[in-house]
């Protein structure tokens, strides 16, 4: 579901770039997924950035995911939500998104992980694997914490927090089945470093 093992977590912008002209112009160069985080603005501005969002995931045939607001991803029609440990009861939000939408879980132990797949969740978001900025996400998990979950959990584990092209190497050889990267594309020249991703993505054919 996170097609070509990239997706993009639109927690900022590109620089001198609206949310709009830095989601279109990383889905024009290859990104299959993106996921719309976005915790400080008003109800309403949400929707609005998760409609405008949705609209352009479609011109791009990408699978949008939005994070938290499973209200919002029912009005827009989105593809999913992620939501986090103290979100919304993964029963709960299945019951109202029902079996045909993407239900993605934050874990940060196996516990979490295993609890995760028992419920019925499609994906697992593990990390933070490195710091990472972004978000006040906790210590660390590192890759050997990824292996570890990797060992139990058998749907897909979407590798998260700190990643970029220096680190990506051994989140991969750990067995993520994905990465979700915001810092990492938005730093720089964003089609660029989306290349760079692609290709170490592609190499070995590590990811498909």
């Amino acid at each position: 579901m996170y097609l070509n093992g990239l997706c993009f977590i639109t927690a900022g912008k590109g620089p001198c770039l609206t949310l709009k002209e830095t989601a279109a112009l990383v889905l024009s160069t290859g990104v299959k997924c993106i996921q719309y985080r976005e915790k400080n603005k008003s109800r309403k501005d949400i929707y609005g950035e998760a409609l405008m969002l949705r609209k352009l995931a479609n011109e791009f045939n990408a699978v949008f995911i939005v994070n938290d607001y499973i209200d919002i991803a029912l009005a827009v029609d989105a593809d999913g939500v992620h939501l986090g440990q103290e979100d919304f009861p993964l029963k709960e939000a299945r019951k109202i998104l029902g079996s045909k939408k993407i239900i993605g879980i934050s874990t940060h132990n196996i516990d979490e992980a295993t609890a995760a797949e028992a419920g019925g969740a499609d994906y697992i978001g593990f990390g933070p694997i490195f710091h990472t900025a972004t978000k006040d996400a906790g210590k660390p998990k590192g890759v050997e914490a990824l292996k570890e979950i990797k060992r139990h959990i058998k749907i897909p584990v979407v590798a998260i927090g700190g990643i970029n092209i220096g680190n990506l190497r051994p989140v991969i050889d750990s067995g993520a089945d994905a990465v979700a990267v915001s810092s990492g594309i938005l730093k720089g020249n964003i089609s660029e470093n989306i290349t760079r991703f692609f290709k170490a993505l592609y190499r070995e054919n590590q990811i498909v």
